[in-house]
Formats: C-alpha cells, structure tokens, sequence
C-alpha cells in the first residue's frame, strides 16, 4: 500500500512583523511525525505595509474590513509568487494564520486579517484560516495554538518554547497540554533598537553590553500575569498598556533596556521550565545569543540549538498540521491549552471561486 501524503502550505505573520513566513510541507495523513519542509521562504514587508499592520489597532469598523480585503490580496500575491518560484504542481490545500490584529478573548474578540475567500480565489486553491475564532466563541483564549503540534510532531522534548514577538511555551502535564504566553520578546526588544535605527539587536550584542536597571526589573517581574494561572494569553494591547509605558517611567538608555528586559525574559522563562530538561526553542529569538545564555542560566541546562529552518518555520509547519486536522475534522485545539469548554476543530475552509 502506498504511503498517504498530504502537500500543503503553511502561512504565518507573527507579532513582530518580520514578515510572511511560508512552509511547502509534506507531511504523512495520519503520522504527522512523518513530515518535510520541502521548500520555506519569508517575505519581508514593505515600509507601508508594516506601518498599516503596526497602526491598525486604532482602525475603525470600516478601515478594518478594507485592510482585510487589501491584506488577503497581498497574500495571495505572494503565495503565487512562492508557488511559482518553486514551481510547485502538487498542492492540497493553503493554511493561513493571517495576521492578529486585535486579541481581547476576555470580551470574546479576536480578529486575524486576511480574508480566505479571496486568497483562494486569487491562487485557485482550497484555503484554511481563521483558527481562533471558534475557540474564543467556546469561551477559550484562542491561543497560543501551537501546542497541538508541539504534542503531534516534537515528542522528543519535554518542553517546547518559542521566542518570537512573545514567548509561549508548551508541556504535558497528567496526560494533557498545558501552554500559555510566558511573556513579551521581540515585540519590545526591537520596539526599543528601533528608536536607534535598527530592526533588532543582531544576537543581543548591545544588551550585553548594557547595564541592568535592578529597579524596573524587580517591576517587571512583579506585574499580576506572572502570577496568574494558565490559560493565558497576552495581545499587543496588553505591552502598550503595561510594559512601555514601565520601561519609559524608568528608563531612556537603550542598552539598559534591552539588557533589563532580555533578563527579565530569561527570569521569566526560567520560572516555567523545571531545570535540567530537555527544550527544544524555535522563533527569532532563539538566534539572540545573550538571551539564549541568560536562559540556560535560569532554567539550570544546556540547551542544544534547533536547525535553522525549523526555528524560522515552525510556525509555519505547525498551522499547515492545523490545516490538515480541520480538513480531516479532527481535533486541533486543546481545551486543556486554550481554557474553552471542549476539544475541537477549528478553522474555515474556503474553495475558490472563478
């Protein structure tokens, strides 16, 4: 008999607007396990684009639902391109996460631009999106929803951490996935370098070389998240509100913040992991190598870097797994991860239309 694979195309915008990432995946219908990432690419955004995503909290009802529309025929540009480029003939379906432009699951709002009606009918594929929705509407946090993947596809670690515009981590406890937001990353590290002109901190060189502002650290390490239980989630408005406007009460020198803030993310991560432990760390941060010491310095281990398609991509693979257990009607997100009342499957599905 032969072996069943499915081909697919995991897309992801993550908070820290580094771009659109893409996966060309082929992965086993029924041992996820059994997966490749054949091809992998990200598009960087333009100037206009990133300024439009990093403004659009303050978009009315209007404005939102054109950007929307606008966002979902960019992206079907650039799932052309990449199809093209790559010259890829064997497709089942596109996965799109679409990009989180408002996440409040406390006043049952979550919102990912990108519309999947017109991205299917601009490429001529089956599209896959809008992931949260159904779980905030359970009464669930609608995030982080990588653990399903952390569970299916990574079960050689005991915790699974990724370290991108915020940090999350994933582990099994009592046979069920716990997860939950640990804190902000990149989200304010590179707001800071780029008020030195810079996108991020090229392996945390400068922090290194900053000083640590004791004060504002025991501050942030205070703030009433830390002490909550999971699940638990944290959104762009949750930073504006509370961490900016801490930093700035204390602090104008950026070494000092970026030092301060990668060791209170290091604390952080630190208090979530039992020490001695194997973690497997994907994301962006992960090549931040001041960070990844200070983590290994509080979570009492060594640990082995990941390769460096899976740190750029595991996101990407993990929404294209989302994409195949919706078309399969299994089980993609966790009550146990999101605090919904019930497994399920979520996500919509979309055909293309001439």
């Amino acid at each position: 008999m032969q072996e069943k694979y499915i081909y697919c195309i995991g897309l992801m915008s993550g908070t820290s607007l580094d771009g659109v990432d893409l996966a060309y995946i082929k992965m086993h219908s029924s041992l996820y396990k059994d997966f490749e990432i054949l091809k992998a690419e990200t598009i960087s955004y333009s100037k206009e684009w990133k300024t439009k995503l990093q403004e659009a909290i303050n978009y009315k009802d209007k404005d939102l639902k054109e950007l929307n529309i606008e966002y979902a025929e960019l992206l079907g540009e650039i799932l052309n391109n990449f199809i093209k480029t790559h010259t890829i003939t064997n497709l089942d379906f596109v996965a799109s996460h679409g990009h989180t432009i408002l996440h409040q699951p406390e006043n049952g709002i979550t919102l990912q631009i990108g519309d999947g009606q017109i991205i299917a009918n601009r490429t001529q594929q089956k599209v896959v999106c809008d992931f949260r929705t159904q779980d905030v509407q359970y009464g669930g946090q609608g995030a982080p929803l990588v653990p399903i993947g952390d569970r299916l596809l990574f079960t050689d670690y005991e915790y699974c951490v990724n370290l991108g515009g915020f940090a999350n981590i994933s582990y099994e406890k009592n046979n069920q996935r716990i997860a939950f937001d640990i804190c902000p990353v990149n989200i304010v590290l590179n707001h800071y370098t780029r008020i030195i002109g810079l996108e991020y901190d090229n392996e945390g060189k400068i922090a290194s070389e900053g000083t640590i502002n004791v004060e504002l650290l025991e501050r942030l390490n205070q703030l009433p998240f830390y002490k909550k239980n999971p699940p638990k989630s944290l959104g762009l408005e949750w930073v504006q509100k509370n961490i900016f406007p801490l930093i700035d009460e204390y602090e104008t020198d950026i070494p000092t913040i970026l030092k301060t803030f990668t060791e209170h993310v290091a604390v952080q991560i630190g208090n979530s992991v039992k020490k001695n432990t194997t973690i497997l760390i994907t994301g962006g941060g992960a090549f931040n190598t001041f960070l990844m010491k200070r983590i290994e310095f509080y979570a009492k281990t060594k640990i082995k870097q990941a390769d460096k398609e899976l740190i750029n991509y595991k996101e990407a693979l993990i929404f294209a797994l989302l994409g195949v257990l919706k078309v399969q009607n299994k089980v993609n997100c966790l009550q146990s991860v999101t605090g919904a009342k019930k497994d399920h499957s979520s996500g919509e599905i979309f055909y293309p239309k001439k």
